[in-house]
């Protein structure tokens, strides 16, 4: 139910489903400068592991030379997009390319106070941004907490995204182009979230779940 980076504008002003505007604007360029101290000694790493030369991996990648090599002198600070290109490229995950080395564990903790929380416009509904800022453009996390009768609305996210909602108490109902869907505790529904869709706490208690939104779209670009 976030709108294209779940942080758009609908529930309460923002729209859960997408980090839009401002909000998204700061929650990747954040993430950017986070990333670039360690990120070009790891993509020269992979790329000579590879016995790439940066001509080479711009060809497979379609990230210009240049930008690459900038990355790599840590002069510039790379969009999401471009280090999932890059990722492709030398044909490892995400996670390795962000590490800081090989063998170092990663731990990151975010406190309670710490989480953004976006509310609907009727009040009833909370989302708690539990999401990694690092894949913010393709995938988004959140927890949901719902007072009944508390609607969420959420704007079409990019075309091709497909959102997973898991409820753990209670019971929602998930609308979607005039179809609707009940899901209660213990039970996950998945759907096409690239059109408008509405979740309703249809119950007489509390509903809490965790919604994640896979943006197809945002890594196929």
């Amino acid at each position: 139910m976030p709108a294209d980076s779940k942080q758009g504008a609908g529930r309460g002003g923002v729209n859960a489903m997408g980090v839009e505007g401002k909000e998204k604007h700061k929650i990747l360029e954040a993430g950017a400068l986070a990333l670039s101290g360690q990120l070009g000694a790891t993509v020269q790493r992979l790329r000579k592991a590879y016995n790439l030369s940066l001509s080479e991996l711009s060809q497979q990648s379609g990230v210009a030379k240049s930008i690459i090599s900038q990355i790599e002198r840590n002069e510039t600070n790379p969009t999401l997009a471009t280090i999932w290109r890059l990722a492709q490229a030398l044909d490892v995950s995400i996670e390795r390319v962000l590490q800081t080395t090989e063998d170092e564990p990663f731990l990151e903790k975010t406190s309670k106070a710490d989480t953004p929380i976006l509310v609907s416009d009727d009040g009833k509904c909370r989302l708690a941004i539990i999401g990694w800022i690092k894949t913010v453009e393709w995938l988004q996390s959140y927890e949901l907490s719902a007072d009944p009768g508390g609607t969420l609305e959420s704007d079409a996210h990019q075309r091709g995204s497909v959102e997973s909602l898991s409820v753990r108490e209670g019971e929602l109902e998930v609308e979607v182009a005039g179809v609707k869907e009940t899901v209660k505790a213990g039970e996950t529904l998945r759907y096409r979230c690239d059109r408008p869709h509405i979740i309703r706490n249809i119950g007489k208690a509390q509903a809490q779940a965790t919604m994640v939104c896979i943006l197809k779209a945002a890594v196929m670009e």
